[in-house]
């Protein structure tokens, strides 16, 4: 066979618009701008639930009863503490690294010693994805506290797990205001069907690895700036235009130097994406009450023009990354939120893979050279 017989096969690179699986965790219409987990709408659960009710609904596959959700909130507030030999861990991180790295490390310590994952039972997987999704934000905000020369903060059993994040951030208990506008923000990071992170989890448990070892797979993707991270660099663009009077320069250059507008587009959504729709009326609400406007109305002309120019909406990180700035969070927090929320979507897709699984191995289509003659190391130049 020559080179010139090989015949390139139609392929969809970054794999767009091919579907991988069946799955009963998320829908996803892209077109239309819908989101639901396991079949409940996306502005219903931001709406009426808490993130406690929504990360049950995707660990057990349904909304929970009052004796189910206070069982729930029990059990991951116990299991907020840390084992011994993972706060040590902590404790000998470098200063130097950054939050995703210290969570992808800590994450994996976590799983140390556990059995193998093809002696546990469902209802044993099931546990672990709870104790990930308790564990992992205390991992967060605790480094983060290390990292800066701070005291830790214990977390505390009442507050909810949103709301323990941001006390154990930063020190204080938050409003009720505040713990709202994080809960939610949990709530619309929690699950986006077959995302690369998702994608990437399944294909690490498809070959029978572990929950811990998954989550640690779901991390390490989710620090790839083209994933997770944009809602720091939307704050970087807005402190960078300066004010809304600036917005329509600043947008002119970029587009013509053909520069990302950070925030706007999606892969998959050829509209609103409606976890932007319920953020920017959050992000206004909060700014309202806070008396400064400055970001949201920059936000909000890059929104109009970008629309009006170029035919795109703005994604989740957008707004995000403004209420983020009101809550006082860090940016360099913003990846570490993301990922705390979709600890339970990862956890979800997992156990799905568990339950029914195949190896995930793809084929490629080769394009390189073939039958090249074989030259001994003595005649090559």
């Amino acid at each position: 066979m020559t080179d010139k017989q090989i015949v390139e096969t139609e392929l969809k690179k970054g794999l767009e618009g091919i579907i991988a699986g069946n799955s009963k965790v998320c829908l996803l219409d892209g077109e239309n701008g819908r989101l639901e987990y396991r079949g409940y709408k996306i502005q219903d659960l931001a709406a009426h639930c808490t993130f406690e009710e929504v990360a049950y609904l995707l660990l057990y596959g349904k909304l929970p009863t009052k004796g189910d959700l206070k069982g729930f909130v029990k059990t991951l507030a116990a299991r907020r503490k840390l084992p011994k030999p993972v706060m040590k861990t902590l404790k000998s991180l470098p200063v130097t690294m950054n939050s995703m790295e210290a969570m992808r490390t800590l994450v994996s310590a976590l799983g140390a010693g556990i059995p193998d994952a093809r002696k546990l039972t469902a209802e044993q997987q099931l546990d672990q994805a709870v104790t990930l999704t308790a564990a992992v934000p205390v991992l967060s905000a605790y480094f983060y506290r290390v990292k800066n020369g701070l005291p830790l903060v214990k977390p505390s059993k009442k507050l909810s797990l949103a709301a323990n994040y941001l006390y154990m951030v930063r020190g204080a208990e938050p409003t009720q205001e505040e713990a709202r506008a994080i809960d939610m923000d949990f709530i619309l990071h929690a699950e986006h069907s077959f995302n690369a992170s998702t994608f990437a989890v399944r294909v690490t448990i498809s070959t029978l690895s572990d929950m811990f070892s998954a989550m640690v797979t779901g991390i390490g993707v989710l620090k790839g700036p083209l994933h997770g991270g944009a809602a720091s660099q939307v704050m970087g663009m807005l402190s960078q235009i300066g004010s809304a009077s600036n917005v329509d320069t600043y947008i002119n250059n970029a587009l013509a130097n053909k520069q990302k507008i950070m925030g706007i587009g999606h892969r998959v959504y050829k509209t609103f994406d409606p976890r932007a729709v319920i953020l920017k009326e959050e992000a206004k609400s909060f700014s309202q009450k806070k008396g400064d406007m400055k970001w949201f109305d920059m936000a909000d002309k890059i929104e109009t023009k970008m629309l009006k120019e170029k035919g795109l909406y703005p994604n989740v990180d957008f707004y995000s990354a403004i209420v983020y700035h009101n809550l006082g969070m860090p940016a360099e927090m913003d990846s570490d939120i993301f990922a705390i929320a979709r600890v339970v979507g990862w956890s979800a897709h997992a156990l799905e893979q568990y339950s029914d699984n195949r190896l995930i191995r793809p084929l490629d289509n080769y394009i390189g050279p073939v039958d090249l003659e074989f030259v001994p190391i003595e005649k090559r130049k």
